[in-house]
């Protein structure tokens, strides 16, 4: 795999990142999973430093929600694109790709964020059904969506893909665990086809928090303190660092809160 000479930077440093106001201006950035959680509070930092925003997810009044927040904050009216990547085709995915060139003509970044863990169980009882969904949201979506949108990125100066990792190759996480690896093997896939691209290289990252207090979440682990682990708005630094030209120069570029 292509390693840049460039050192990784600190998880934790990067919590605190003090960005310029203008890091993300006039680009264009499609975020998955964007209206709850880590998506949500991600969407709203990248509209801040000037990002113009296209939000996927299943819940359409969970995306109006967070497009009144966007606009009350003083930053552009984003894009919205209701979908289910739990059933949704690849030609859907298609689709959208072909929207957002319509709409705004390129892609400057892609943050595949959307996850689902579905069931926690023992291997021997984990259900067909589950897998097959959990697959679906968290691996073939993101590859094909990310396929599809490469003509988008391509059209920009400085593309990027990011993905929202979790190290979960553990007792009873099934076919997420398979998922998020995964992903993890497509970063080094794209960071290794894509790096010496002539004009733009394609910039590559993955971001794995740790745990962290989603919906998500409190779902699977409900008798957790709710201080226990930090709040999605407490995670969106290394999200900023790693989409945003500082970060250029690093592909692959993996950010991990490691000691959980």
């Amino acid at each position: 795999m292509h390693q840049t000479d460039r050192p990784q930077p600190d998880y934790r440093q990067l919590l605190d990142y003090a960005a310029p106001a203008d890091l993300l201006a006039d680009r264009v950035i499609l975020i998955t999973g964007a209206a709850h959680g880590i998506g949500q509070s991600v969407a709203l930092r990248y509209a801040r430093h000037g990002a113009r925003l296209v939000l996927l997810d299943w819940d359409r009044a969970g995306l109006d929600t967070l497009c009144e927040r966007i606009v009350a904050q003083g930053s552009s009216e984003p894009l919205l694109c209701p979908a289910d990547l739990s059933g949704i085709t690849i030609s859907g995915l298609r689709e959208i790709a072909d929207h957002i060139g319509k709409r705004l003509g390129r892609l400057d970044g892609l943050l595949n964020n959307a996850a689902w863990v579905g069931a926690l169980a023992p291997f021997e009882h984990y259900p067909p059904a589950t897998w097959v969904k959990v697959m679906n949201i968290n691996l073939a979506a993101p590859f094909f969506l990310t396929q599809w949108c490469m003509p988008l990125l391509h059209k920009a100066d400085d593309p990027v893909v990011g993905f929202s990792l979790q190290q979960t190759s553990r007792a009873y996480w099934g076919g997420f665990a398979m998922a998020k690896a995964g992903q993890r093997a497509l970063i080094e896939v794209l960071a290794d086809e894509y790096h010496a691209e002539s004009a733009h290289p394609l910039r590559v990252f993955g971001v794995d928090t740790g745990p962290v207090l989603t919906p998500g979440r409190r779902l699977h682990y409900p008798g957790e303190s709710t201080d226990a682990h930090p709040r999605p708005e407490d995670v969106t630094g290394p999200y900023l660092y790693a989409m945003g030209p500082e970060a250029v120069g690093h592909s692959p570029l993996l950010l991990s809160r490691t000691d959980d």
